[in-house]
């Protein structure tokens, strides 16, 4: 008789309503956590990934781009996904809205002589809002835009060469062509074949200019400039290249006579028949 009271006594105050309300209460703070806080951060964690696996993929297009350019492989296809962002071609026709991204010129200071004029190279660009960076194939090289902040990175370089023994220089210019803009999300197919090989070769005896002129809306100025002087060796608005965005090859101009200057420019067409 004393224990069955003694476990009465124990229940009282005991209800389950009141239990349910605080588990469910637990159950909906919970949710409310990983929806606030958790949710969020996979979203970022998942935009990161894509970026990173948009960088590699653009570095594949380049190999490919290469493999057509520079060992004549007559075309290229490569199937990738594109995450949480577009891929979109802007050709390197200047006829075409919007204008392709950067123009190159190439002149010697002194003779009159325009070596290249208005090089378009077009561009093959990765563009991710959610991201806040773009990620472009131009002319040979992979450049990472900050689309918030100025500033860009170049992930993967174009193949140029500069060799100060024999005073020779190699540049190669890549056009991206195609018959009109082409955007694509989810998963791509990209389809490339080889154009026009035009191939120049000249031996300068003054000052050699390169000019860079970028998309004030696509910028990526930094990269390429820190390019062209960190690894190119060029040198800004020197000798009489003095235009705007306008670079002195390195070439040892002391001696032109004992020491020939040599410039090759190769000048390749990509056509991307489909995305």
């Amino acid at each position: 008789m004393t224990d069955e009271y003694n476990k009465k006594a124990g229940e009282n105050g005991v209800s389950e309503s009141i239990g349910f309300l605080l588990i469910f209460s637990m159950v909906i703070v919970g949710i409310g956590l990983v929806t606030l806080y958790g949710y969020p951060m996979l979203l970022q964690q998942q935009t990161s990934a894509d970026k990173q696996i948009m960088q590699k993929n653009m570095i594949v297009l380049q190999n490919d781009v290469k493999s057509l350019t520079y060992k004549t492989v007559p075309y290229k296809e490569t199937m990738l996904n594109i995450g949480s962002g577009a891929l979109t071609v802007y050709p390197s026709d200047p006829s075409l809205t919007p204008a392709p991204t950067s123009i190159i010129s190439i002149r010697e200071e002194g003779v009159g002589s325009d070596y290249v004029t208005d090089f378009y190279s077009g561009d093959l660009r990765y563009t991710s809002t959610s991201a806040g960076a773009d990620i472009s194939l131009q002319n040979g090289a992979v450049v990472m835009r900050n689309i918030i902040e100025p500033g860009s990175v170049m992930l993967a370089q174009p193949r140029w060469f500069y060799d100060g023994t024999t005073n020779s220089m190699v540049i190669n210019l890549i056009a991206l062509n195609s018959t009109d803009k082409i955007s694509r999300s989810g998963v791509g197919n990209i389809q490339m074949t080889m154009g026009e090989t035009q191939y120049l070769e000249y031996s300068p005896v003054n000052d050699v200019c390169l000019q860079y002129t970028p998309d004030s809306t696509e910028s990526y100025q930094v990269a390429w400039d820190n390019y062209f002087v960190n690894t190119m060796k060029m040198t800004p608005g020197a000798g009489r290249c003095t235009n705007t965005n306008e670079y002195l090859l390195p070439f040892d101009y002391t001696n032109p006579g004992s020491r020939p200057l040599h410039l090759i420019i190769k000048k390749y067409d990509v056509n991307i028949i489909s995305l």
